[in-house]
């Protein structure tokens, strides 16, 4: 399977990195996105747009088609997504919208869109909760195979049956396990499985065969070691079966949600609340045609990946990654042309959404318009009403200023103590990349390391990965990762306590209104 990375980065020339680059700089610092909107107002074409919009327009186009790659192509879980889209697809009646639309008038249209996915002919399921659910129970069926094939492997019902009742006990139970497992510092598996409130109860022989394979799983974390890992197999199968556990129930419960009437009382409530502009974007141009285009981008996507997964290993990966971005460039005119109408005809929708946009980065940028919060006015007012004693609320101040002050160092220091170590220097963005900092909208970087150093937390994207690991190995990281924390964390300044500064937090959020106030 080919890689995205390995084609992308000269798929962007150096002339096209110059005008991303000075698009990002219009999007900061001169009302980029009016401009950019102005244009597609204008121009009818990608190619009538200025030189920097159609490089803009070429860069989405790769990332848009590097998205569609890994969702469907690259991915483990690919082949699953794309079957499930591929019958969502079949299942999404294109001609009956673009029928209704084409006939109804706009205010008669919205509603039956929404009729079309939320009624329920005869009490039957609606057309969305079959999609949902459809969606939901092959993840269902999927985990249940899982786990009746690791129900064999452990060769214990009893087992099987203690993790499937403790998933769906009453939360004080499942409280009261979790509390016990971390007092007497032992795997959640050994508390659940010991437990009385879990019933059956074991057995001795149960009990022999748990706690050896629990010994046998810790020497195998520890030791890196074949024979020690075949003794902890019963323990890892264990662990798996709870995570499949776990993400079963999950699912069930969306399932659940899904088909409660209320669910659909929510979505009639949110389509509501845009139900005017929708109107307005219906009235602005043929918008029916655009169904028939999403309904042929739709049907050429599947073509492509079905393509590219019949070829798998023997394509040419360059030859791979350019189909997807030939897909995207095949489908992008009908979709410049259904924005472009749409802003033509929208009266002021899009501008008035540019510039709500655009007003939240003219205050990141400048503050707000009445003014700073003026900190020494608060603390003579505290001081003045009695609500704070003075010499108190002074010497705690002074004790956070220190210890902002060492906390810094201390980050400060250690952070290049890490950069020394890992051999990195720090790294200007590269001319053209689409990424942004915290500097371009006014927020400086050290106020907001100030608030919080966030680098001690777990990514999203290193737990995901641990879900689908050996057991053993997921452990480890585990393990690795916590030491890791409380060297990172050692030396860190302890903050003071504090209580006088409290009382102040109500005149504060006063005059934090006042200043916000327009």
């Amino acid at each position: 399977m080919c890689t995205w990375s390995s084609r992308c980065p000269s798929t962007l020339s150096t002339k096209t990195q110059a005008q991303l680059f000075r698009f990002r700089q219009d999007i900061v610092e001169r009302n980029g996105l009016t401009m950019l909107f102005k244009e597609i107002k204008e121009k009818e074409t990608i190619q009538d747009l200025s030189i920097q919009y159609q490089k803009f327009a070429e860069w989405l186009r790769i990332e848009v088609a590097a998205t569609i790659y890994h969702l469907f192509l690259a991915e483990d879980n690919s082949p699953e997504l794309f079957s499930q889209a591929k019958r969502i697809h079949s299942l999404i009646p294109y001609t009956i919208m673009k029928n209704v639309i084409r006939v109804a008038n706009p205010a008669a249209v919205m509603s039956n869109i929404l009729d079309i996915f939320l009624a329920q002919p005869f009490g039957a399921r609606s057309l969305m909760q079959r999609i949902f659910s459809l969606t939901l129970h092959d993840g269902i069926r999927s985990f249940q195979r899982s786990i009746d094939a690791l129900a064999v492997k452990i060769g214990d019902p009893v087992f099987v049956q203690k993790l499937k009742r403790f998933i769906e006990a009453e939360e004080h139970t499942k409280i009261a396990i979790r509390e016990e497992a971390t007092d007497e510092e032992i795997d959640i598996i050994v508390a659940i499985l010991r437990s009385d409130l879990i019933e059956p109860p074991l057995v001795p022989d149960q009990i022999g065969r748990l706690y050896n394979a629990y010994v046998a799983f810790n020497n195998a974390v520890e030791n890196v070691d074949e024979e020690l890992k075949q003794g902890a197999e019963l323990f890892s199968y264990l662990k798996q079966l709870m995570k499949l556990y776990i993400r079963q129930r999950d699912k069930a419960m969306m399932l659940h949600l899904i088909e409660e009437p209320v669910t659909l009382q929510l979505f009639r409530d949110l389509f509501t609340i845009f139900y005017e502009p929708l109107v307005r974007v219906y009235k602005s141009a043929n918008v029916y045609n655009s169904v028939t285009d999403f309904a042929d981008f739709i049907d050429d996507l599947i073509q492509v990946v079905e393509r590219c997964r019949e070829q798998d290993a023997s394509a040419d990966p360059n030859q791979t990654v350019q189909a997807f971005i030939d897909l995207c460039q095949r489908h992008e005119h009908n979709f410049y042309k259904f924005v472009h109408e749409v802003h033509t005809h929208d009266n002021g929708l899009f501008t008035q959404l540019m510039g709500w946009v655009e007003g939240i980065l003219e205050f990141l940028r400048h503050g707000p318009k009445n003014g700073t919060l003026d900190i020494n006015a608060l603390f003579e007012g505290g001081v003045g009403s009695n609500i704070i004693n003075k010499d108190k609320a002074i010497e705690e101040i002074n004790q956070l200023i220190a210890w902002q002050e060492a906390r810094k160092k201390w980050h400060h220091d250690k952070t290049r103590q890490k950069m020394a170590a890992e051999g990195h220097a720090d790294l200007d963005m590269l001319p053209g990349a689409m990424s942004f900092k915290s500097s371009d909208f006014g927020l400086d970087q050290e106020d907001l390391e100030d608030m919080a150093y966030d680098d001690e937390s777990e990514s999203e994207a290193e737990l995901e990965a641990e879900e689908d690991m050996d057991p053993i190995e997921a452990e480890r990281r585990r393990r690795s990762r916590k030491q890791d924390r409380l060297r990172r964390n050692a030396g860190e300044p302890a903050k003071p306590a504090v209580s006088e500064v409290h009382q102040l937090k109500e005149n504060f959020l006063i005059m934090l209104r006042m200043v916000l106030a327009e």
